[in-house]
C-alpha cells in the first residue's frame, strides 16, 4: 500500500514510518521540521520505498495513497506552547487537508488524537466513551480543543462520506527519539539526571501517568491503521500501569544508578491529575495491549538520550 504519514519526521512517526516500510509498504513521509527532526529518518532515507516531503500539512496536498495516518502536530507543553497557533492549524486545516486527500483517493485514514481530549479527567481510567474535563481557553487549550475539533471533523467526514476512519487517543509514550528539550517528564528527568542535575517535580509529585514504550504503541498504530474491525471507531492507546511522578522519579534513579536532588515547583494550570487508559477496546478489536515493562523501556531508552548528551552508550 501507499502510505501518506504526517508529521512522519517526529518521535513517534519515524518509527511509524520503519514500521510501515519492514511490511512492504510505500511512505511518504511529510513534515516541516518544526518539531520533527531529519536525523530521526537517517535509517530510511535512502529506501527504494521511502520518499520525504519538506512541507506544511496546512498547505494543499496530493498524492496517490490507500492510507493516511495524520500524526502531524506539535504534541508537548513546551512545543505547543511556544507554536500555539501552528498547532491549532495543523489539527484543524492539516486535519481538513489530510481527510479531503482521503475522501478524494478512497483511502483508509488514522488520526492521532490524544489522551488530552480527556483533560483533567474527573474518570478513572479513562474510557472512549468518557466526554472529558477540559478547559476551553486555558493555556493547555490550543493542543487540547484542536484535537478535539480534529476528532469532529474526522467523525463528521466518515458519517457524511462514508470514510474509513479511524481515531486514536495516545497515552504517555517514550523511548528512543524523544527530544532532550520535549519537556515531558521521561526526557526531563533522563536529561536532568544525566546533567547532575535536581529532578523538577510540579505539584506534589502524586500525579499519575501511564507510560507506553514506543514500539508498543507503534503495534497499536499499525494494527488501527489496517484493522477492519477498527473502522469507525474511537481507540485508546497506551499502558494500563499507573505510576505516581515521584515514584517515576525514584525508578529513573535507580535505573540510572543515581541520587538525585527533588526540586518541587507549582503544578501549571490545567495539568491533568491522573492519566490511566481502558484499553478494553484496542484489546477486543486490535488484539493489542503493550507487553514492555516500564524499567525494560527506559533500560532500552537510557542509551539514546546518552547518546545525545554525549555522555557514551555506557548504562
Amino acid at each position: 500500500m501507499k502510505v501518506l504519514v504526517t508529521g512522519g519526521a517526529g518521535f513517534i512517526g519515524s518509527h511509524l514510518c520503519e514500521r510501515l516500510l519492514s511490511e512492504g509498504h510505500t511512505v511518504y513521509c511529510l513534515d516541516n521540521l518544526c518539531t520533527g527532526k531529519a536525523e530521526n529518518l537517517e535509517r530510511i532515507r535512502d529506501h527504494s520505498s521511502f520518499h520525504f516531503i519538506l512541507a506544511d500539512v496546512c498547505e494543499e496536498v496530493n498524492l496517490e495513497v490507500d492510507a493516511v495516518a495524520h500524526l502531524a502536530s506539535p504534541a508537548s507543553p513546551v512545543d505547543y506552547g511556544r507554536l500555539s497557533v501552528e498547532t491549532m492549524l495543523a489539527n484543524s486545516l492539516g486535519t481538513y487537508r489530510t481527510l479531503e486527500l482521503a475522501r478524494k483517493k478512497g483511502a483508509r485514514y488514522l488520526l492521532a488524537s490524544t489522551s488530552e481530549v480527556y483533560g483533567d479527567p474527573q474518570v478513572v481510567p479513562q474510557r472512549e466513551d468518557y466526554n472529558g474535563n477540559v478547559n476551553p481557553v486555558g493555556p493547555r487549550a490550543c493542543y487540547d480543543e484542536s484535537k478535539r475539533f480534529a476528532e469532529a471533523m474526522v467523525a463528521t467526514y466518515r458519517r457524511l462520506y462514508g470514510l474509513p476512519i479511524v481515531i486514536v487517543r495516545i497515552f504517555n509514550t517514550y523511548g528512543p527519539r524523544m527530544r532532550l528539550e520535549d519537556g515531558r517528564v521521561i526526557p526531563n528527568f533522563l536529561r536532568q539526571a544525566m546533567e547532575g542535575k535536581p529532578l523538577t517535580i510540579y505539584g506534589d509529585g502524586t500525579q499519575t501517568r501511564s507510560f507506553c514504550y514506543i514500539d508498543d504503541m507503534v503495534e497499536g498504530l499499525y494494527r488501527a491503521l489496517w484493522e477492519d474491525k477498527a473502522v469507525g471507531e474511537v481507540l485508546n492507546l497506551g499502558n494500563e500501569e499507573e505510576i505516581s511522578v515521584l515514584d517515576l522519579a525514584r525508578t529513573v534513579m535507580e535505573e540510572l544508578g543515581l541520587e538525585c536532588e527533588l526540586v518541587f515547583q507549582p503544578l501549571p494550570q490545567d495539568d491533568p491529575r491522573r492519566r490511566k487508559p481502558d484499553i478494553r477496546k484496542a484489546r477486543e478489536l486490535l488484539g493489542w495491549e503493550p507487553s514492555t515493562p516500564l524499567r525494560e523501556g527506559l533500560r532500552k531508552t537510557v542509551p539514546w538520550f546518552r547518546e545525545q548528551l554525549g555522555l557514551g552508550l555506557k548504562r
